[in-house]
């Protein structure tokens, strides 16, 4: 009895096996047919990148002096005109060097006086051979002495002078106030390099990118080419700019290697700030007005059995189809044609 019932099962799996065997060959491959007009547009082929927006002309303004910063008269955001007070250095230090200079000056100039009354005295006795050659050497000597003396200390007056006006600082440019360095009161030492008190961009309506782009692409970055980038603060915006410069230093950060490059863009609404990170994008190459179809169009290659079940009825036999009459008119006919057109796409299903 078992082995009945194991011949009749074995005989049941192998219908089974042989029933899907012969409706898995019967069954036929279907195709999905898509279309999609041909249109015309723009083709474009672009660099991307990452930078910082910067002002194209910044300067930063110190101190040639040192001192208390006495008053400050510019705050952040500030818009400045040239040779506009921005703050004042305490003076009294330095009007009491001045004072002093001034003292020693008035000294020398008397000592000069003296020993040129001196030496045109001895020079006169010792044209009449009335003092030896020593004293008239000597009576020289001491007037040129005193006349180097006097240079020197009228030059360190007028060093005192330039230092004391230097506790005036005055804005070289115009422009707006992006940084202040310093507060009331505080003491700025300029022994060894110039502090910086106040940063100012000359305008904000013309701003720079200065973008980082890969070793890999710096090849196809030419001057004047036209760049799109957007900014984290703006994220619907897109702004436009145009390649003034490919520097040619590298930088090299984790064994990366950047080139950096300056996108000039107007700033006429004053939307883009210093510092913010913008997204570039370079426009290497661009094709206008040109015939366009979907990539899918091209990327399924049916067989030649599968091929063969379909005929494309929408598209002339070659040397059929194009319109005749005069010749302009055929090409324009012909183009129209064209622009007609559907493309049948082919999915696999």
């Amino acid at each position: 009895m078992k082995k009945k019932i194991l011949i009749i099962s074995a005989i049941v799996i192998v219908v089974i096996i042989l029933a899907a065997i012969i409706f898995t060959r019967g069954k036929k491959e279907t195709i999905k047919i898509e279309t999609s007009t041909v249109s015309y547009g723009n083709i474009k082929n672009t660099v991307t990148a990452t930078g910082t927006v910067e002002p194209i002309d910044q300067i930063d303004v110190g101190t040639q002096v040192s001192g208390v910063i006495n008053k400050i008269y510019v705050d952040y955001n500030d818009v400045v005109k040239k040779g506009q007070l921005l703050a004042e250095l305490d003076r009294s230090t330095l009007k009491a060097m001045e004072l002093q200079a001034k003292a020693s000056l008035s000294s020398a100039e008397n000592e000069l006086h003296y020993r040129e009354q001196n030496y045109n005295r001895i020079k006169k006795l010792y044209e009449g051979t009335m003092v030896s050659e020593t004293d008239y050497e000597d009576a020289e000597y001491q007037y040129k002495n005193a006349k180097t003396n006097y240079e020197q200390l009228k030059s360190k007056l007028e060093q005192a002078e330039v230092n004391l006006s230097y506790a005036y600082i005055y804005s070289p440019i115009n422009g707006v106030i992006l940084n202040r360095s310093v507060e009331e009161g505080q003491t700025v030492a300029a022994s060894f390099s110039t502090p910086t008190l106040f940063s100012i961009a000359r305008d904000l309506t013309k701003m720079q990118v200065e973008a980082d782009v890969d070793e890999a692409d710096i090849g196809q970055v030419k001057l004047n080419q036209q760049v799109n980038f957007t900014v984290d603060a703006y994220p619907d915006d897109t702004f436009p700019g145009q390649v003034t410069q490919i520097r040619l230093e590298p930088t090299v950060s984790s064994n990366v290697v950047t080139y950096t490059v300056i996108i000039e863009a107007p700033n006429k609404d004053l939307k883009l700030m210093p510092g913010l990170t913008a997204s570039v994008e370079i426009v290497t190459q661009e094709a206008k007005n040109v015939l366009m179809i979907p990539p899918k169009a091209l990327q399924f290659e049916p067989t030649q059995e599968l091929a063969s079940e379909y005929t494309i009825k929408q598209f002339p036999e070659p040397g059929q189809g194009k319109p005749k009459g005069d010749l302009k008119n055929t090409n324009q006919q012909w183009n129209n044609q064209m622009a007609n057109l559907t493309v049948l796409l082919w999915v696999r299903i």
